[in-house]
């Protein structure tokens, strides 16, 4: 082999291996997009969800809660100068909780007040607080969910241990906390 042919031989695997690297990088940006394209189309998702009018009403999140055995507990008095920003709806332990609306789960742990919790990101950008739950559903942070969709099901952890099952349910806007009471009350049915 020439001196000549031996340079071009190096040139075009030089270009050989240049090619593969570059189908190897544009591979690899497929492959991120098409890892983020859940996240993509959940960003998507929530961006539609926030352009849409907060509800008049909400589904019950407890079946077979009857609307006239709900107490409004918003605003009690609670610990260390706190004032309850939801309200309480009992019902025996592992009674399941539904999704009062439509959206996906922003989050789904444990945080000390609440114990078991899922947090939806529903219309209007408003946030659904579900807590005390004995045990979740098959739901996890990143899911879509719609009303009536299983969360988990009541019970009492958290700051909750002491007390009889139950769901601490709130509601949360762009001011604040929002008393989900009224929004229970007035649902159909």
């Amino acid at each position: 082999m020439s001196y000549s042919d031996s340079n071009k031989l190096l040139e075009s695997e030089s270009a050989l291996s240049k090619a593969a690297r570059n189908i190897a990088i544009g591979g690899l940006s497929i492959a991120l997009a098409f890892a983020a394209l859940p996240w993509l189309q959940l960003a998507r998702y929530g961006i539609h969800l926030e352009s849409m009018p907060v509800p008049a009403t909400l589904a019950l999140p407890i079946a077979d809660l009857k609307r006239g055995k709900m107490i409004d507990t918003w605003h009690a008095a609670r610990a260390q100068h706190r004032h309850h920003e939801g309200i309480d709806l009992f019902a025996s332990k592992g009674t399941p909780i539904v999704a009062t609306t439509e959206g996906f789960v922003l989050w789904r742990g444990q945080d000390k007040l609440g114990g078991n919790v899922v947090w939806v990101f529903g219309p209007g950008g408003q946030q659904h607080y579900y807590a005390h739950l004995d045990q979740f559903a098959d739901v996890h942070t990143g899911d879509r969910v719609h009303a009536g969709m299983l969360l988990g099901y009541v019970g009492n952890t958290g700051n909750a241990s002491t007390t009889p099952p139950h769901l601490h349910y709130g509601v949360y806007g762009d001011a604040g906390a929002i008393n989900p009471y009224p929004l229970l009350a007035m649902t159909p049915g």
